[in-house]
This record gives structure tokens, sequence and C-alpha cells, in this order.
């Protein structure tokens, strides 16, 4: 094929290559590239996910990290070759549908074809022959009653009327042409159902490139009784669009009063979840009221959505310094470890003086010294412990680069020692504990909840939601349709005979029912009229495919 291209000239190469792009072929081939392209980013850590974990990862695998750098494994939605991917994938469709659409909007506007000159060498035929001018009994009455005689013409007249209403009763668009000749069809929209399903695929691609160049998501943890703004100096972490400006987000405030948090006490499913509820007082553009925020159950302002995604528990201490001074107080948060909410965290106190002091530890909500160590042995807090060590280091400087709030750097720290070995201490609330050599003391004052807390904007999802329920209804369409063709042509015969012959076709494999629609179409056409003869009357009013059913002498003639 490359050497047929580069014998073409500049404007045929380029017909070529349009045409390879935009063949079905290619659409498949890039679907599934773009699903194996996605493979990695549900293995490997995602920046827009969690830094941090990308962050582990790195430090955990070096060799991969090397390579993973640069082909942007971090960041697989937002590389350049899946955007891409994406991208020709995109066209590809445009490409493949719009011509498409063009001949289908023809083709429901065309009538069905004219009758074929020969339907016997139709999939589907069948052909009777009935005597003219005995019309169906009710037609009879209803012309002797009238007065009236029937004749030939009144018999093709109808048997068009007959096999047109079961026609238009089994969905068939129905065309009359002169002589009693009908064609019909129906399942057009099987094409149709395709087209949207591929239009509608289409716009799902644009609803996602819309989440993702102006959609963002952002992560805070909120202790009861601290508040949260939706401003990004707020956020733990934030991923954004790159079409999103992060000065102009939707303006709201919110402040969590309490967090409830209950768990199972008796003996079956000991400390399993219960109830998990955030009173918080939301401002808006249009006031302050109280709200509840739950699992599954996000609150809404504006585009923004807030969801409830965790909880756990602060440890609130007050950390005094050599000096004398309190160089911190206030709440810290501990992250859960397991069910029973082991918690480990990190007190940093980088204005302590003369030495800037460090602690790190477990948070245990219902503790107790197990043989592996402290453990908390129930999730809710009945008996609070606080197990630190402790560090000491001369004061760093300011550098401005972001560090992790649950990790201890210890670069500059050395463990603080009572003789020759290293500090470590457990506080209940209340207590308190004094560094050896008068290097300053901490005391545990008490404890919080705190509720970690997802802000999101996604403005292409109803977009994405509905054009996906459209595709898939189109997708049902194409499946479940049977487009089909009938013919029926009435011709008078010898002895004044009328004939009836119906002719039908498929326009798809593998489907089924084509004989019974032509006998059924035959039938209604027939109507009461006298029976087609020729051996055994049951035998002549089902035939097989194909079969011509002659006509005899009935009794009464003979």
């Amino acid at each position: 094929m490359a050497e047929k291209a580069s014998a073409l000239g500049l404007r045929q190469t380029g017909r070529w290559l349009w045409g390879q792009l935009t063949s079905m072929r290619t659409a498949l081939v890039l679907l599934f590239l773009v699903a194996a392209a996605a493979i990695p980013g549900s293995l490997v850590p995602q920046s827009s996910q969690s830094s941090i974990k990308v962050s582990d990862f790195a430090k955990a695998h070096p060799a991969l990290d090397r390579i993973y750098q640069p082909l942007g494994m971090y960041h697989v939605y937002t590389s350049v070759w899946f955007s891409a991917i994406y991208l020709l994938l995109f066209i590809s469709l445009m490409g493949c549908i719009v011509p498409r659409l063009i001949t289908q909007v023809k083709a429901l506007r065309r009538e069905p074809p004219r009758v074929p000159a020969r339907l016997d060498r139709l999939p589907g035929h069948r052909s009777v022959e009935v005597r003219t001018g005995e019309v169906a009994e009710p037609d009879a009455e209803k012309a002797a009653a009238e007065g009236a005689t029937s004749t030939g013409g009144d018999d093709v007249e109808q048997i068009g009327q007959r096999a047109r209403t079961w026609l238009e009763a089994n969905h068939y668009r129905v065309v009359s042409d002169p002589h009693g000749s009908l064609r019909a069809e129906r399942g057009r929209h099987r094409e149709t159902g395709n087209l949207v399903f591929h239009v509608f695929l289409v716009v799902l691609l644009i609803a996602i490139a819309w989440n993702t160049l102006w959609g963002y998501k952002g992560n805070a943890v909120v202790v009861e009784g601290q508040g949260f703004s939706n401003n990004i100096t707020q956020f733990d972490e934030f991923h954004a669009g790159a079409a999103v400006n992060s000065d102009r987000l939707q303006p709201f405030s919110l402040k969590l009063k309490s967090f409830i948090a209950r768990f199972e006490t008796g003996p079956v499913q000991r400390g399993a979840a219960r109830e998990f509820t955030g009173k918080v007082a939301l401002t808006t553009e249009n006031g302050t009221q109280d709200r509840t925020l739950t699992v599954n159950k996000p609150l809404t302002v504006g585009s923004t959505k807030i969801h409830l995604l965790g909880h756990g528990y602060a440890a609130t201490v007050k950390v005094t310094d050599g000096d004398g001074n309190v160089a911190y107080s206030g709440p810290v948060t501990f992250v859960p470890q397991d069910g029973n909410f082991t918690s480990i965290g990190v007190i940093k106190v980088p204005d302590a003086r003369p030495q800037r002091l460090a602690f790190e530890g477990y948070f245990l909500p219902t503790g107790t010294v197990g043989k592996s160590g402290p453990v908390s042995v129930f999730p809710d807090a009945y008996n609070p412990q606080l197990y630190l060590n402790a560090w000491a280091g001369s004061p760093a400087k300011e550098t401005g680069t972001p560090q992790n709030v649950y990790v201890l750097d210890k670069t500059g720290l050395t463990q603080i020692k009572d003789g020759k070995k290293p500090v470590s201490f457990m506080l209940s609330p209340g207590k308190g504990y004094k560094l050896p050599g008068g290097q300053g003391s901490i005391e545990f004052t008490g404890w919080h909840r705190w509720a970690k807390i997802q802000v999101s904007s996604a403005p292409g999802l109803p977009l994405a939601f509905g054009s996906l329920l459209i595709a898939v209804a189109g997708l049902c369409v194409s499946l479940f349709t049977r487009p089909r063709r009938l013919w029926l042509r009435v011709r008078r015969g010898e002895g004044g005979r009328l004939a009836i012959e119906v002719g039908g076709l498929d326009r798809a494999d593998s489907r089924a029912g084509l004989d019974d629609d032509v006998n059924d179409l035959v039938d209604a056409a027939r109507g009461d009229l006298a029976d087609a003869v020729g051996g055994d009357p049951e035998k002549a009013d089902h035939p097989g495919a194909g079969a011509t059913v002659s006509p005899t002498t009935s009794e009464e003639d003979s």
C-alpha cells in the first residue's frame, strides 16, 4: 500500500489516506488502541488522582520511574500519545459517519423499489389463483344489500385493500402501483439506529473532552469546628483541566459543625459502619444554611458537587518549646490504616526554639498494646490514646517546597533520647510529657473527628450520561430491527381467474420469519375468497416457500 500511495499524486495520496483513516476497520483499531492505552492509567498511579502515590511509586521503583516519566505514564489521559489516539478516533468516526448520514437521509426519502419482474426468484415466494367475481362473505352480503354485483375489477381492488391493511398493521410502509401491485418495506431504521449509536459515541467523546478541559476536582480534610472555602489555597490536592480558571471557582464556604459516626457494638458484625453524617453550615451567595452531608448524597452548589469521601480522627495537642513558648496548639490529622481506625500521623513544629521539634506515631481510638505493639480494637473513640516518639533539629530555612503533611522528612533531625534509649511515650486526653534536657513538652488536650470532602465540577457529565443512554438505545434498534421488503402482484390469468403472487426479501443475514410473512400476506390478500384449490385445502393455505398453488375444478363446477 505504501508503494501504491507513493506512486499517486499529492491529491490522490491525500484521498487515499483519508479513505484509510475513515474506514470502519481503522475506527475499530483506534477504538481498541484507546482501550489498550487506558490500561496503564488503571495500573500506574496517576498524578490526577494522588500525587502522593505517584511520589511513593517513584521512590519504590526508580528503574520504572525513569521509563514512565518521559512516557507520561503518570498522566496517561492527558499525555500526547493518548490525546493523539483520541483525536484520530474522533476524526475517523466523523469521517465515517457523515457520508453514511447523507446516504441514510436519502434512503429514508426514497420509496420502496418497484415490483421485480420475476418474484419467483426471491428467497420468499408464493403464488395462488382464485376465481373472479367471488368476494369475501361479509362483502357479498353488503353488496347484496345494496343491490350491487361484484366484478373482476372489484376483486382486484379488494385484494389490494386487504393486503394493504395487513401490511400497515405489521408496520410496513406501503406504496400502491397500478393494476393492483403493492410494494412494502419495514425496518428502514436499522441503519438509523446504527448511525445514532455512532453519532452519540462521538458526542460521548466530546463530553469526555469537555470534562477534561473544563472540569476540576480537589480534596480537603476539614476538622470539626473548622471551615473550608472553595479556593485553590484551601485544597490538599487539586487537579483541573487546561481551560479551568482556578481564580474563579464556584464561590462558597462551609463549616463542619459536627461529624457523627456510629458503629455496630453487638456480637454480629461488631465494628461495622452504621452511620456517617456531617452537619455543615453552607454559605453561598444566597446566604447560610444548615445542611447534612452523607455518603453518596453530595451537596450541590451551582455546577459544583461536594462529596463526603472519608473520615478519621484528629488529635488536639499543645507543644511548648525549650524557651517556654507555645510553638503549636491545635488539631493534627491522623490517617486510618485499618478498619479499627489505627491511625498514623505527624506533628511538625518548625517554629519551636532553640530547636525545631517533630513527633510521629499513632492515634488509637480504642487503644491497647498487643503482641505487635499499640493497636486499636474498635473504631469508635472509647479509650483514645496517643503513642509518639520525638525528633529535634536545628531550625531549617523555608524553601517554599510543598511537603507531605502525613510524612516526616527526617533530614536534619535527630531522634530525642533519654540516655541511650529513644524517647517513646503514650498520652491519654489531658496528659502531657516533658522532653528530656529541657527541650520542651507536649500535651494531648483532646480529639475531634475530621471529614474528607471532594469538591468537583464535571460540566460534561450530563451530556456524557445522556449520550450514552441514546447510543445504547440506537444500538438496540440496530440489533433488533428486521429490515424486510415484500411485493404483491395481482394479475388476471386464463378463464377469468386472478393470480396473487407475493415475493419477499430480507435485507439482513440470519433472519427468520420471511416465509411466514409471505404466507400471511397471501392469506390476508385472499381474505374469504374461494379457497385456492389443488389438493388438500389445508395444505393449500400454507404452502412452502416458493410453491405455486395451481387451480383445479371445484365440485360445484363439475
